[in-house]
This record gives C-alpha cells, sequence and structure tokens, in this order.
C-alpha cells in the first residue's frame, strides 16, 4: 500500500455517526443530504429504463442526451454563452466526488504544488495528497465582533499571496461546505485573472451553486466562476445531481472544462470507471427537463429550515454563528468547548443529537459543530436545539462557563 493512503484520515463524521448505530432515537444532522427521498418522477425514469433493458455500457462522457440537457441547463444559469457553447465542454461523472477526483489525476503529478482554500469538505485536501501533491491550505477568517460574528470570510491578500507560478492548481468550494461562505462574482474575477497570470489551474467545486439564499438580489443561483471565465481559461468545475434534485445515492454528477481537454478526460473516465450507468442517467435528462419542479421548492423550504434553526441557535449562550448565504448548514462554535470531537460524540451518547465536528474539515474549524439543516420536517430542528440547550445546561456542562 503507498504510504499516501495508507496515512489518510478515516472520516471524522463516520466516526461520529458510528456512536449512534442502532439508535433510532437519535436525531441525525451529521450528513450532508436532505432525509427527503428523491421525487417519485425521477425514480420512475429510472426504473423506465431499467425494464427497457438499458444495462449496458455508455459513452464515456455520458449519455449525449444528458450532456445535451446538461448544457441546456448550463445556458440557463449562465445564459453568456447559448447551450451549443457547452455540450462538447461537459464530462458526466459517477458522483460529484468522482468528478473532483478525476480531475486531480488530470492535472496534478507528484511534487506539484496545490492550494486549498479551508475550511474544506475533507475530499479537497485528500485528493491532491493521494496523487502525492504538496497541499498547502488558505483559511478562511472569522468575523469576531458586530452583527456579523461567525461569518467566515475570504483574505484575499493572503490567497493571492499563496498562488504562485510554482502552484498548479488552486481548489476552492463556493458555497462553503461547512461554513456557508459564498464568493462573490468580483472575487472570483480577482482569483481567476491572478490564476491567468501565475499559470494556475482552477478547480471549483460548486455544487451547492442552486443552495444560495441570496440578500443582494440575484438570487436562482450562486456567482460562478463560468460567468467571469474566458472559453479557454484553465478552469474546471464540478457539479453533482446530489444536492439540488435530492440525488445523493444516485452518484451521478459533471464537470464543466475547457474543450481541448474533454477527450482525454474521457479516456481518464475510462480507466476509472468506464462510464456512469444509464438508467441513472435517464432520471439525471428527466431531473434536469423538469427541475423546475424540484430545486426552487426544495431552496426555498432550505431557507425556511435555515432560518428556524439559525436564530434558535444564536439565543443559546455561548453560541457563535452567522447566517450562512448558501449550503445547506449551520456551522457553530461553542464557547468553552475546544474539543469538537469529543462534543460530538457525546452530544449522540448523552442528547440524542447528531452533528458533525468541525476538525473533520480542517484544523481551522477545530472547536466548531456542523449542523446540516436539510430536514423534511423543521421541526426537528427545533426539537434538536432543545436537546443542545439542555444538554450543556445539565450538571456535566457547569464547568466549561456555558
Amino acid at each position: 500500500m503507498r504510504a499516501v493512503v495508507d496515512q489518510l484520515e478515516e472520516s471524522r463524521i463516520r466516526e461520529v455517526a458510528n456512536e449512534g448505530l442502532g439508535r433510532p432515537d437519535v436525531l441525525k444532522f451529521w450528513f450532508g443530504e436532505s432525509d427527503e427521498v428523491t421525487p417519485a418522477f425521477i425514480r420512475e425514469a429510472a426504473i423506465a429504463s431499467l425494464q427497457l433493458g438499458e444495462t449496458f455500457y455508455a459513452h464515456n462522457l455520458g449519455l449525449p442526451e444528458l450532456r445535451q440537457a446538461i448544457a441546456v441547463y448550463t445556458h440557463g444559469l449562465h445564459p453568456g454563452r447559448g447551450a451549443d457553447h457547452w455540450f462538447d465542454r461537459i464530462a458526466v461523472t459517477s458522483g460529484g466526488v468522482n468528478g473532483l477526483m478525476l480531475a486531480s489525476q488530470a492535472l496534478v503529478e507528484a511534487g506539484d504544488e496545490v492550494v486549498v482554500v479551508t475550511p474544506a469538505w475533507p475530499n479537497l485536501v485528500a485528493q491532491p495528497q493521494i496523487m502525492a501533491a504538496r497541499v498547502k491550505t488558505v483559511a478562511l477568517k472569522v468575523s469576531e465582533t458586530g452583527d456579523n460574528a461567525g461569518a467566515w470570510v475570504l483574505d484575499m491578500a493572503a490567497l493571492l499571496a499563496a498562488i504562485t507560478p510554482a502552484t498548479r492548481l488552486l481548489i476552492v468550494n463556493a458555497p462553503n461546505n461547512p461554513t456557508g461562505w459564498t464568493l462573490s462574482r468580483d472575487e472570483q474575477a480577482t482569483i481567476l485573472a491572478h490564476c491567468r497570470r501565475t499559470g494556475t489551474w482552477v478547480l471549483a467545486d460548486e455544487v451547492y451553486e442552486r443552495l444560495y439564499y441570496a440578500a443582494d438580489g440575484m438570487g436562482f443561483a450562486a456567482p460562478s466562476f463560468l460567468d467571469v471565465a474566458e472559453p479557454d481559461d484553465r478552469l474546471i468545475v464540478a457539479h453533482s445531481f446530489s444536492k439540488s434534485f435530492l440525488m445523493t445515492g444516485w452518484r451521478l454528477g459533471w464537470l464543466v472544462l475547457p474543450h481541448a481537454l474533454t477527450h482525454a478526460l474521457g479516456k481518464l473516465i475510462e480507466f476509472n470507471t468506464s462510464c456512469a450507468p444509464v438508467f441513472t442517467q435517464r432520471a439525471a435528462v428527466v431531473a434536469l427537463q423538469r427541475g423546475d419542479e424540484v430545486t426552487p421548492a426544495l431552496v426555498a423550504h432550505l431557507q425556511t429550515c435555515r432560518d428556524t434553526l439559525v436564530p434558535l441557535l444564536q439565543a443559546i449562550p455561548g453560541v457563535t454563528l452567522a447566517m450562512p448565504k448558501g449550503g445547506m448548514y449551520a456551522f457553530f462554535r461553542l464557547e468553552g468547548q475546544p474539543d469538537c470531537l469529543d462534543v460530538a460524540k457525546r452530544l449522540v451518547r448523552e442528547a440524542g443529537l447528531g452533528l458533525a465536528p468541525g476538525s473533520a474539515f480542517g484544523s481551522e474549524a477545530v472547536g466548531w459543530l456542523r449542523w446540516c439543516f436539510a430536514s423534511r420536517d423543521p421541526q426537528r430542528l427545533v426539537q434538536g436545539v432543545e436537546r443542545l440547550r439542555s444538554w450543556l445546561e445539565g450538571p456535566g456542562q457547569k464547568t466549561t462557563g456555558l
């Protein structure tokens, strides 16, 4: 076994979830998925495909019908260029995580320097490390005072200073898991212009693009690098059907990449998964064609969940938390509780509340907890806050200062 693989850190979220195995009483908010099932019409499209016997290999890059549907969808979000522009720049992948790994395989060689903006989903750091890259992290900063206390913000000067001609790849996830931080369009333009000067590739994880709660009037979707990029920029954007279409278990995503890379990426898919299953792709075509029946209502519901949970958490003494602009997570800090992994395990055992430890997302997030608020019933969130408050006020917490 290669040492870098043997030394990969196991998921701390799974470590916490293992504490609750076999306990139906635990309110589970640790994983990044809704508890709502995929809409029936999407499931029925997959069933129909299977009944037709579509159980064979497909094109490495995906069914032409799905690539065309993604092109139309991309044009709808980013109307600066026509749908035809996007078709030859799309590669269907077996999940968003597979797409991100493919991008690292395509771009990163042993010894290359990769910069990752953190806190971040741990795969974003681990994937280039698997390729034997040298990973540098640039941490978001936390606003400590004022109305914006608890918000994570980008130190643009620090990021630009970290990206030099020696930097092969920048990886950035916005809207961000776990913090909810979102890049502005001006920030994206600044980053992209700098990376053009340094010759650095940008891998933008935009799987939460549609889960955006705009106070700036933009709505519909978060700012995307695709809106400020030129056709041949060194830019790959990763997407997934998981979040916006309630399809986490389907393992289907796509990459938007420069046309010159598309054929080679298809070869790389061959050596990884060969292709995505046809029946899941048929379901994805229908999901995109009838997306207006799913995503807007989902986003409105998630905003209700966010607006239910966040004020209740903010009202607890000792909690630091800002209203997230995007994603499906409330990321908060508990005063006097620096060991978030221990706290998360104890919350499962002692309060029946399942949260993710911030340390799973990087050292700068130690002491924080992530709460996925994608709940079919917002009252589960209220019940969860009641359990958290009762636990904090219990006899075992008297010494924490809370």
